[in-house]
């Protein structure tokens, strides 16, 4: 056993970090969640730090209710890596053309497409579904379909902050292509609406913290919620997907001679819910910060800009849930990373990666982020590491 137990008011709150570590902020939002009356467990990754409501890095699984401010405003946000058949030798020593390329196929930051991507044209991509998917748009809360045409044109794009597009090398030199993007604004809007629902509900008037209600099972705010819910996971889940197909056209076309194949896609989501069953219990398990992590399930789990990704194995550890770290995890905020760390610093920590370094993206300095190495060797019982990665490109919003 790898983690920490301690006490907490409903459940005992398990940590795969050292407790010494963890922000006061972060440790008073764990104790809250367990105070929760629907909580029947909570599991905390080694990449917890503090968040809205919730810790970002933590597991909470609950019996016939959901937090909508611990799932986040970015709805089924997550990672997704494919293996090519390029290698070190396959790319040329300057990256910036195809850096260039890649931003000119994905928008970036606030961006959208032009017109929607069709995915017929994208070369082997699986559009069955497709139709169904834009269907249920209808189906979902009323304030927020006048977005529709924005969602269209933000599918297959980037976003900004954390969010990043990687070509990357394993310890073989086998060129990967990994990225991170969620439901874009239209999932910000839909979380943004049904937040302030469950915050005006009575049953939540009493809790610690407004930004831990919940809606609960077999009463209609539930059943929206969930119906948003769901469909915003999907919307991210194909977003990636249509990203990762703009992304093999993109190096399809610079790397034609190679006549480039790609593995099988590994995806996965680490801002969602699912419904999972434990000793005998239906349960709601919210992953906020942490990545599905069942006996042989692959995931990723990034580090920074400049310090690689690990591609893991699940060890289907029930004690955690079945998860495991989503990422690296702050160590300070947004603001003070600004404040400690210049242009210069960011040039120094990137030495050797194609990609922003300029005052845009300071804030996510590696120095900013936990030592992902260290958040490795803290989930040893929770996965396996199938590759390490390191960034040659790194593309950020």
């Amino acid at each position: 056993m790898s983690y920490v137990e301690l006490p907490g008011a409903k459940v005992p709150i398990r940590m795969w970090a050292d407790p010494a570590t963890v922000e006061e902020g972060a440790m008073r939002q764990l104790r809250n969640v367990a105070t929760l009356p629907w909580i029947k467990g909570l599991a905390v990754m080694p990449d917890v730090h503090y968040g809205k409501g919730a810790t970002v890095g933590s597991v909470i699984a609950m019996n016939g209710a959901v937090c909508p401010a611990a799932v986040g405003v970015d709805i089924g946000c997550g990672m997704s890596a494919v293996k090519t058949s390029l290698t070190a030798n396959d790319l040329p020593g300057d990256l910036s053309r195809l850096r260039s390329k890649i931003e000119q196929a994905i928008p970036v930051g606030r961006g959208m497409h032009d017109d929607p991507v069709d995915p017929g044209r994208l070369h082997g991509f699986p559009t069955a579904g497709w139709d169904d998917f834009w269907g249920r748009f209808g189906s979902v809360a009323e304030a927020v379909r006048f977005r529709q045409d924005r969602a269209t044109k933000q599918m297959g794009t980037l976003g900004s902050g954390n969010h990043h597009l990687e070509v990357s090398l394993d310890s073989e030199g086998a060129v990967w292509l990994t990225l991170h993007s969620g439901s874009r604004n239209i999932g910000k809007e839909l979380a943004e609406h049904h937040i302030g629902v469950a915050r005006n509900l009575s049953h939540n008037q009493g809790l610690v913290d407004r930004d831990l209600a919940v809606f609960i099972s077999e009463t209609p705010q539930m059943a929206a919620y969930r119906n948003d819910l769901f469909w915003a996971q999907e919307y991210a889940k194909h977003n990636r997907a249509i990203m990762i197909g703009l992304l093999k056209d993109v190096i399809r076309r610079e790397f034609k001679k190679a006549r480039v194949a790609f593995e099988r896609e590994i995806s996965c989501h680490h801002n969602y819910v699912a419904e999972e069953r434990y000793d005998g219990m239906d349960l709601l398990v919210t992953r906020k910060g942490a990545i599905r992590a069942g006996s042989g399930e692959y995931g990723i789990i990034p580090g920074s800009m400049a310090t690689g990704t690990y591609i893991v194995k699940g060890l289907g550890n029930t004690a955690a849930f079945n998860s495991a770290s989503h990422g690296a995890g702050r160590r300070m905020s947004r603001s003070a990373a600004k404040r400690r760390f210049s242009t210069r610093d960011l040039e120094e920590q990137t030495r050797g990666v194609e990609c922003r370094k300029d005052s845009g993206v300071v804030d996510e300095i590696p120095a900013a982020y936990k030592p992902i190495e260290q958040v490795i060797e803290q989930q040893r019982d929770l996965v396996e590491v199938v590759a390490k990665l390191k960034q040659a490109i790194c593309v950020k919003g």
